[in-house]
């Protein structure tokens, strides 16, 4: 935590919570703003629906790639200049996606915007830990995670009403607009957080050092298998959406947003229950009521599927209710992986990520468009991602029984 905390903020903890927020709500929102024109851009660009997939892993690998650097970065200079230029980058590559005439540039672009989106929600993990000690931390991340779920619930409905009214380039002109917004106010508003007695040399050596120390930890691979991995389990239908809501759902692309309000709703009240959980129980405690949820909610989903239709009436509750699950346990699980090597938290921050995106990546690139034609299939594999991520917690809580024991002021 920085000595100088109490001083680089001025304003009230909510409002550098909306700030952190809406710079992590920039890789959400790229990612659902234009799904619901797919089809669309597809018809423009004359691309197969395996291409466009392809434009959703292209910037989700993209993502998972820059994420191995840019706590490391942020570890060196500062969490400030990667926030400025990660979102500097972004805002140049939303303008190269509208101006796209094929599905090449159009993939090209969506990996420029993968790469540079992930600064903004590393870095904002470590800002954050940086400024606030345990439970002010978490209460603090719960907040975050209650505003980053905005952004996947309005980008559906501003990508329709876009794609409708104005046609697919304005989704992405939209984009490039957010990007140069959030620069200026980021610019101006966002404190330098790393204490300059923490930065780390910025050497080869001292970087794969850390890297090999972090990376070969099985505390740290386990934590993260426990927090990227079921987020797919929820992230699937999301990839998934054009198929899901519009074939086997019948939605209008201007419809979706029911789904997209309706699973963050479900992570906004989770996020919400964290925080008010923050310092009341141990975060073991906290972590096992977020797995029995989704465990629980994912047999009933896939039973469902195998008994009846889905129907919209009820196939859209069951993911509202894994998000809140996920978003109960996943700020108290990204402390523990943070704390885990407090020299290092842009790193692990980064190595978090990579962790969580290269598994989106592979869902989107290869199981999404595998199961996507059957809800069955997707209701199913929504299941098996859960269940990685809580064998991983399991054989944590068994071999290191003492981590997330105690309740942390």
């Amino acid at each position: 935590m920085n000595p100088n905390a109490d001083t680089l903020w001025p304003g009230p903890r909510w409002a550098l919570a909306v700030l952190l927020a809406v710079l992590g709500m920039l890789g959400p929102f790229s990612i659902d703003t234009y799904i619901p024109a797919f089809a669309g851009i597809a018809r423009s660009v004359g691309a197969t629906p395996a291409e466009m997939q392809q434009t959703l892993s292209a910037y989700l690998f993209g993502f998972a790639f820059m994420n191995l650097f840019h706590g490391a970065l942020a570890d060196s200079f500062g969490r400030r200049p990667v926030v400025l230029s990660g979102i500097a980058i972004f805002t140049i590559a939303s303008a190269g996606c509208a101006l796209s005439e094929t599905i090449g540039q159009l993939v090209f672009f969506r990996a420029m915007q993968g790469l540079s989106t992930g600064a903004g929600i590393v870095v904002s993990r470590a800002v954050i830990r940086d400024m606030y000690p345990p439970a002010q931390a978490q209460q603090v991340m719960s907040q975050v995670t209650i505003y980053f779920g905005v952004a996947p619930a309005l980008a559906p409905i501003v990508g329709g009403w876009l794609f409708v009214h104005a046609g697919w380039h304005s989704i992405f002109w939209f984009l490039t607009g957010v990007g140069a917004v959030l620069w200026l106010a980021n610019f101006k508003y966002l404190p330098e957080t790393l204490d300059v007695s923490d930065r780390q040399p910025f050497e080869v050596k001292h970087l794969m050092r850390g890297y090999w120390q972090i990376g070969s930890s099985p505390r740290f691979l386990l934590l993260a298998l426990a927090s990227g991995i079921p987020f797919n389990g929820m992230f699937l239908y999301v990839l998934s959406a054009p198929e899901f809501l519009g074939t086997h759902m019948g939605l209008a692309p201007t419809q979706f947003f029911w789904f997209f309000v309706l699973t963050i709703s479900g992570i906004m009240s989770g996020a919400w229950l964290s925080g008010r959980l923050a310092g009341k129980i141990a975060p073991k405690t906290q972590i096992r009521h977020g797995f029995v949820i989704m465990l629980t909610i994912s047999v009933i989903n896939l039973a469902a599927n195998l008994l009846f239709d889905a129907q919209v009436s009820w196939s859209l509750f069951p993911i509202a209710v894994f998000g809140f699950g996920w978003a109960l346990m996943v700020p108290v699980v990204t402390l523990l992986v943070l704390d885990l090597y407090p020299e290092r938290r842009g790193m692990a921050s980064s190595l978090q990520a990579f962790v969580g995106s290269s598994a989106n990546g592979i869902v989107a690139g290869i199981i999404a468009p595998l199961v996507m034609h059957s809800t069955i299939g997707l209701a199913a594999a929504s299941l098996a991602l859960m269940c990685i991520g809580l064998v991983g917690w399991i054989y944590l809580h068994h071999r290191w029984p003492e981590i997330g024991r105690s309740v942390q002021a």
